[in-house]
């Protein structure tokens, strides 16, 4: 890999409570400033490895290593991690600008500096001038515009995505990948899940999960189906 390994995962298990294993021995390496999809179908277990990294899973084995710290215990507050989620997870009771805000106003960051970096990312969504809207006001990719934003206010060297576009229809969600492009483009390291083999065909790598295991492709830049 050209890029510095910003993300080590190594023989991640994940076994629930019923037997079930989630995860069965999964080890992915990712470098800074990469945009990674993992692909599969549902219930193969990428969602159970994204909320693993994000830190809303605790594995039953194995270690992730953030620029080489195991962060496995360590709350999803803490690490420079976010994660946007498929069902998008705003507040309704919360504005524009405040769901944006929460992150930075948890930790208790300059009120200035937040409003400043609020505005940034919102203009960097395309969504300018929205702050004081209300989220019901908002249609599904505007939304999800805002989940961007949000986890992106908090300068996260890795943003995570949950099948962004899967809530979305095929217009307004080829701009949210348009967006995700963007932003990849600008420096950003990028781990997108899909079970949708035309969107993980558009990005630099794409990795094929498969029953908890990864499927090791030919070329590391093959789409395995």
């Amino acid at each position: 890999m050209d890029n510095q390994t910003i993300l080590s995962i190594r023989d991640l298990r994940v076994v629930f409570e019923d037997g079930f294993t989630a995860l069965g021995g999964v080890s992915i390496d990712i470098g800074e400033n990469e945009f990674v999809t993992l692909l599969g179908p549902s219930g193969c277990g990428k969602t159970t490895l994204l909320r693993c990294i994000g830190g809303f899973e605790k594995p039953t084995g194995g270690e992730i290593l953030y620029k080489g710290q195991n962060i496995i215990g360590l709350p999803p507050y803490k690490r420079a991690i976010n994660t946007v989620f498929q069902r998008y997870a705003l507040f309704p009771h919360l504005n524009v600008a405040q769901n944006v805000a929460f992150g930075p106003d948890l930790r208790k960051e300059d009120k200035k500096k937040t409003a400043e970096e609020v505005s940034r990312m919102l203009a960097l969504v395309g969504l300018a001038g929205f702050e004081k809207r209300r989220i019901s006001s908002l249609s599904g990719g505007q939304q999800q515009r805002v989940a961007i934003a949000r986890a992106l206010a908090g300068r996260p060297s890795l943003l995570l995505a949950d099948e962004p576009t899967g809530n979305l229809d095929s217009r307004t969600g080829a701009d949210v990948m348009r967006l995700f492009h963007e932003l990849h483009e600008a420096g950003n390291t990028i781990v997108l899940i899909t079970h949708d083999a035309k969107i993980a065909a558009q990005t630099p790598r794409a990795i094929h999960i498969h029953d908890g295991r990864v499927l090791e492709p030919a070329d590391e830049n093959e789409v395995v189906i």
